[in-house]
């Protein structure tokens, strides 16, 4: 019996110990004060599998997709899966009713080895070789969006029978209301690599070159305006400029587009404080300005189509690190050192991320002093977090949790320092199974062919 059970008016005082905006939906501390996802303390987790060790929530991952689908009625979700992509990931997503988008043929043959329906699959990139095209085409890939010029000629080359497409187009943000994204995640403005501008007729000429090709399939647009956008407001700017731009395509060449996708880049909280994406907001926004912009362009209502990644990957997973060490440089900073770093979690140096850690294997009833988390690889920058707090009592073998790294971790990860990516567990119900084993020395070596 605790304290809390004696006296259970405590508990409405205390603050929580895990903020479910953040950690995944199943987070508790059992009566040893472990953390636990999915009813597995992450210790046993660490026990079996070592450390660094990616831990993916199964029911967070599958609430959220189920949420999408309940909030955004008459859109179609199609899960990017960039963000994160496995064959156990892929099967998920066909479970919950969502198509998956892939931008590589990993990508495409891992979804179709979890059992992705080709139809229900978008290819995207904007460097698609020849051979991908081609393997897209002859595994009948749903559609496919085409981002240069090149691209256009390779698919026409390659295709044998009236393959869907898409243009993609740039909204042109610029000057707009501030999508507060970082430099190397803001999409929707035309100084960055992705599509085609509305400025200029760029995007006029591109749709002139792909219905050039008979067996190009021009079915419609598609847009995305960043990472990390809290405003669902900037999805309803896009939808109207996106219309008027295939009112347009319709005026020039007789075409009617009946498909709009306005991709992710929906926000999730990081740290305390963070906002994110109001889903219910986001579904009347989109239902008002399409009927607006419809109504003003006296046109035919598209299928809406749109793509979350790290709005459903993104806080079902946790990161599981062990102190190496805990060292005070005088008159500086108290360093505790973990078995991992930016070969497993690159956002940090690349955007500057921020994020919340835990104490994961017991809980402490020590004050809090501040840390900064230093990775083990050979960059001074190399660190997790910077000044946060934990309990003063941290100590070597102790287990870190980080928190809200489902997405662009595994899949960003690397072999810096010839270390092997950490594994990725799958937690549910008590019970703890590996998704993608831990790389060994023997794996790195295989691909060395000195």
């Amino acid at each position: 019996m605790t304290l809390l059970d004696i006296l259970p008016s405590l508990g409405q005082a205390a603050p929580p110990r895990f903020d479910h905006a953040i950690w995944p939906a199943t987070t508790h501390s059992d009566e040893e004060g472990r953390l636990c996802v999915g009813d597995v303390p992450l210790a046993d987790v660490a026990d079996e599998f070592g450390t660094p060790a990616y831990i993916i929530d199964e029911t967070d991952f599958r609430r959220r997709a189920r949420r999408y689908r309940q909030a955004l009625r008459g859109v179609e979700v199609v899960y990017a899966g960039k963000s994160l992509l496995t064959t156990a990931v892929a099967r998920w997503v066909r479970e919950e009713g969502l198509g998956i988008d892939v931008c590589s043929a990993g990508e495409l043959f891992v979804a179709l080895a979890g059992g992705m329906d080709p139809a229900r699959i978008v290819m995207h990139g904007n460097a698609k070789s020849p051979a991908e095209l081609r393997e897209a085409v002859r595994v009948g890939v749903g559609r496919i969006v085409l981002d240069s010029c090149m691209e256009i000629a390779y698919l026409a080359g390659l295709a044998r029978r009236r393959q869907p497409v898409l243009v993609r187009v740039t909204p042109n943000f610029s000057g707009m209301q501030d999508i507060h994204g970082h430099r190397a995640v803001t999409t929707g403005i035309s100084d960055q690599k992705f599509g085609f501008s509305l400025e200029g007729n760029h995007a006029a000429d591109t749709v002139k070159r792909v219905l050039a090709h008979p067996i190009l399939d021009l079915v419609g647009l598609h847009c995305h305006i960043g990472s990390q956008v809290t405003d669902p407001a900037l999805y309803g700017e896009a939808i109207r400029r996106m219309i008027a731009a295939m009112a347009d395509i319709r005026a020039q060449h007789g075409v009617i587009l009946t498909e709009l996708n306005i991709g992710g880049g929906h926000a999730i909280p990081y740290v305390a404080g963070d906002r994110e994406i109001n889903l219910d907001e986001l579904a009347a926004i989109i239902e008002h300005a399409l009927d607006e912009a419809c109504a003003i362009e006296h046109f035919p209502r598209p299928t809406i189509v749109v793509e979350p990644g790290r709005a459903i990957s993104g806080r079902a997973g946790v990161t599981l690190y062990r102190v190496c060490s805990v060292k005070t440089q005088p008159g500086g900073r108290t360093f505790v050192a973990v078995d991992g770093g930016m070969s497993d979690n690159p956002r940090v140096s690349l955007y500057g991320a921020q994020y919340t850690i835990a104490l994961a294997n017991r809980r402490s009833l020590e004050s809090k002093q501040r840390f900064t988390i230093a990775d083990r690889h050979c960059e001074a920058g190399d660190e997790i977090a910077r000044d946060i707090e934990l309990p003063a009592d941290l100590h070597p073998g102790d287990l870190l949790a980080v928190a809200c790294t489902g997405a662009y971790h595994h899949s960003m990860a690397s072999n810096y320092n010839m270390v092997g990516r950490p594994p990725v567990v799958a937690v549910k119900d008590g019970q703890a199974r590996q998704l993608v084993r831990r790389e060994t020395i023997a794996d790195l070596l295989a691909r060395d062919c000195g």
